[in-house]
């Protein structure tokens, strides 16, 4: 004897109730792995001073002084406590363009990841949706960006329109809505085999109210996670085009920027220091953001749940 409607709906019901405790029991404070709260600790220490930088470096971004050009690091012979991590070839305190350096770093990967996933998704959503030609004409050109070296694009890009924060900020975004895109329009597919969207759409809703009200909530699970990943990218994005001399402009300082002006300093025993701090706080904060975005995919993956 088949299952009736009242019976099935009612297994569903469970079985959602039963996922959703079981990720509640992933995210509760003594389940969390301790590798996500030192790497959270690390990120929150790095976002605070970024966004405090007047209260918390020691000296201004670009305050120089020539008497003290590449004074190595407090700790080694002939450095100055006033400079604990050195200073550059202008006598600018690294420590202090590190701190104000993480603001334009930070600020175009945060807001480059807003626009790709808000451009991504909702493409992604309307391709998967609507189909036919404009899931052929969307999907095109995924292809068409995929196929094509996006450095290259964003060098190109950046030369001809120059490099300000917007111009950044756009560049960098756009470089990863095609994942965003392509993940919201499989999981829409996905959604419409199921059959409630028609069900939704009997009752009167409208394309739009369907998309937005109950299509998106149940994408945005494997999005969030993509962002959590994508941030990192974006950072690093970011750094490579200032350390080509294509992004930040100076003075200003970039984490990409700072790694750039130290390079010719590199195998030295002089001005090491100038880009191996900056990087090496790069490389925490892309390492923090790639392995807590690795947990929560992990978390939030149904195949890895555990009863």
């Amino acid at each position: 004897m088949s299952a009736t409607p009242d019976a099935t709906l009612a297994e569903l019901a469970s079985s959602s109730l039963g996922d959703v405790e079981r990720k509640r029991r992933r995210f509760r404070p003594e389940t969390v792995p301790a590798f996500v709260y030192i790497f959270g600790v690390i990120l929150l220490v790095i976002v605070l001073a970024a966004i405090f930088a007047p209260l918390v470096a020691p000296h201004g971004s670009n305050d120089q002084s020539l008497r003290h050009r590449l004074t190595p690091p407090a700790w080694i012979e002939d450095g100055s406590s006033t400079y604990l991590l050195g200073t550059d070839r202008l006598g600018r305190d690294i420590l202090s363009r590190i701190i104000y350096g993480g603001r334009a770093s930070l600020a175009i990967g945060f807001a480059a990841l807003l626009i790709g996933g808000t451009i991504g998704t909702t493409l992604g959503l309307i391709a998967g949706y609507f189909g036919k030609a404009v899931d052929e004409i969307i999907m095109t050109v995924v292809d068409i960006q995929l196929a094509f070296p996006f450095i290259l694009l964003a060098i190109a890009v950046v030369a001809v329109l120059g490099s300000s924060f917007k111009v950044l900020i756009v560049v960098v975004g756009l470089s990863g809505w095609v994942t965003y895109a392509r993940v919201a329009r499989a999981r829409v597919l996905t959604l419409k085999e199921i059959g409630f969207t028609e069900a939704i759409r009997s009752v009167g809703a409208t394309d739009w109210r369907i998309l937005l009200r109950h299509i998106l909530p149940n994408t945005l699970s494997p999005l969030i996670v993509i962002g959590s990943l994508e941030l990192a990218r974006l950072i690093i994005l970011e750094a490579t085009l200032s350390f080509l001399s294509l992004g930040v402009k100076p003075p200003t300082p970039s984490w990409g920027g700072m790694i750039g002006d130290g390079r010719e300093y590199l195998g030295s025993t002089t001005g090491w220091w100038i880009s191996i701090f900056p990087g090496a706080v790069l490389f925490l904060t892309a390492l923090g953001v790639s392995r807590i975005g690795d947990w929560v995919r992990d978390a939030l993956d149904p195949t890895l749940r555990t009863a």
